[in-house]
């Protein structure tokens, strides 16, 4: 996908904790290494086919099980590119969305505080509550520009 570093350093340290409240398989921490040594986004493919050339025996449903898995507890945002893939990365601990060049594929963090006051009124004139949201904003970066 990309080169962008994300606002946090990922961490270089091999994970030796269990992934999401999964067990701590090989596969599952290979995974989750792999992402640690990126700072941009990759599809799913891409991480499997890193391990694969790497020597890991991992299947790819594998990835997509384990990515799921980081996913559902926070531990990795997911984009979805405007051709509809998944990408993956990890992520800040804050809630942020995303600026997107639709040229390189270079992703910013970004913080909104008026799309979460209008996220917050609208759900609240329509009777919503426990909300949350996603959003990523496509354009073209000033570099591509």
């Amino acid at each position: 996908m990309t080169n962008t570093e994300p606002k946090t350093e990922p961490t270089t340290e091999p994970r030796t904790t269990p992934v999401a409240g999964g067990r701590p398989t090989k596969q599952r921490l290979a995974v989750a290494n792999v992402l640690s040594t990126f700072g941009d986004f990759r599809s799913a493919q891409e991480i499997h086919s890193l391990l694969t050339d790497s020597g890991e025996k991992v299947g790819l449903a594998t990835v997509y099980r384990t990515l799921q898995l980081l996913a559902d507890s926070g531990e990795v945002d997911v984009l979805r590119t405007e051709d509809g893939e998944a990408a993956y990365r990890r992520c800040s601990d804050s809630h942020h969305h995303h600026l997107v060049c639709r040229s390189c594929g270079a992703t910013v963090e970004v913080e909104g505080p008026t799309v979460e006051r209008w996220t917050k009124a609208i759900a609240a004139e329509h009777g919503y509550r426990d909300i949350s949201h996603t959003l990523e904003i496509f354009g073209t970066c000033a570099a591509c520009s």
